[in-house]
């Protein structure tokens, strides 16, 4: 696909870890501390793989809060 706009290397196609370094750092030691501890509080819980691919999926690119006519 051919572009003439300039936007070939455009952030939406970066990854996190080239995008913000400091948030994939925050992202990784989160990774792990759940990896590693027992976490004692019934209000948090683990999601799936399928969840996590399903949030991260173009399906959140449009969203909409509120009720119809009282956005």
């Amino acid at each position: 696909m051919s572009t003439t706009n300039g936007y070939e290397g455009w952030c939406l196609q970066d990854d996190i870890s080239q995008n913000d370094p400091q948030m994939y750092e925050f992202i990784k030691q989160e990774k792990l501390r759940q990896k590693q501890g027992l976490e004692m509080i019934a209000s948090e819980n683990f999601t799936s793989k399928a969840v996590m691919q399903a949030l991260g999926s173009c399906l959140t690119n449009k969203y909409s809060e509120g009720y119809p006519g009282q956005r």
